[in-house]
């Protein structure tokens, strides 16, 4: 459990404010590790301060790298590093904070299943992100105990598996230490185990690892992906999953944070929000 997460620090507005009931339904996220999403300069900082603090307790930090160029197809979390020489030189600087330290990386989530629909970069600007995404992985595996895991969709969105293990192989697949499923989706574990067993016999058996943060139950259908009601915690996160090739269930989302405004006014992407987080929390109630 960290203190620093949004959760912990609502959690403590919540006890201060005497909403005492509210505060032991919002420990149920608060009490859990979630995962530090990276996405702008301070990046390289924040890198540092977490993983020094997670050091000196004997705990693995989990990052998300959150920068590609063209990021989210311009959707609610647009943006990312202005040109590929800048996501380099981003990246290094992520790699250098890292030093000898202990670290769990799920790099860029949707860069490499956005190559392949009808949103993302295609032709030449997809062989930059593959590019990139390789010189990602090679970089931060430099480090001697950080662990890599390229990010690779989710059950439900539709694309031939081949022609992903194959965008994955381009970017880096082979070095990294497995790739990452169910990134902010809902899909339940199970599917998850399923659709990454596929893949993983595709890439030579490389290992995975499932985002149960929201997972508990289910999607909710459709293309409902954009803060969708009655959606639950899945599994607390644990590298015990007794799944073989299934290296941890983790809360790569954290839980509570919006997806974005959804068309209907709800908070910008990433921010809290305390309402959809106690549904969450309450197991969609």
């Amino acid at each position: 459990m960290s203190d620093q997460t949004a959760a912990a620090r609502q959690l403590v507005t919540l006890r201060a404010q005497g909403r005492t009931a509210e505060a032991d339904t919002l420990l149920k996220i608060a009490a859990q590790p979630s995962s530090q999403w990276l996405g702008d300069q301070a990046a390289k900082g924040i890198v540092d301060q977490v993983s020094r603090r997670a050091s000196a307790v004997d705990r693995t930090p989990v990052f998300v790298a959150y920068n590609i160029p063209h990021r989210d197809c311009g959707l609610y979390s647009a943006g990312g590093a202005q040109d590929a020489a800048a996501y380099r030189s981003w990246i290094t600087g992520l790699a250098e904070a890292l030093g000898d330290r202990k670290a769990w990386v799920v790099l860029e989530p949707d860069a490499v299943a956005h190559t392949l629909d009808g949103c993302g970069v295609k032709g030449a600007a997809a062989a930059e992100r593959y590019g990139l995404l390789a010189f990602a992985v090679q970089e931060l595996k430099k480090r001697p105990q950080v662990r890599v895991y390229l990010d690779a969709g989710n059950p439900g969105w539709a694309q031939d598996p081949s022609a992903l293990a194959d965008a994955l192989r381009k970017s880096g697949i082979a070095v990294a230490d497995g790739f990452a499923v169910n990134v902010s989706n809902f899909y339940g574990t199970d599917r998850n185990a399923a659709y990454g067993a596929e893949l993983s016999a595709a890439l030579g058996g490389k290992h995975f690892v499932i985002d149960t943060s929201r997972n508990g139950n289910g999607p909710l259908g459709g293309d409902a992906w954009c803060n969708p009601a009655g959606r639950a915690l899945g599994e607390p996160p644990t590298a015990e999953t007794g799944r073989p090739g299934v290296d941890a269930y983790l809360w790569i989302k954290n839980p509570g944070e919006s997806d974005g405004e959804c068309g209907r006014g709800e908070p910008r992407a990433g921010e809290f929000w305390l309402p959809y987080a106690l549904g969450l929390a309450r197991g969609g109630a």
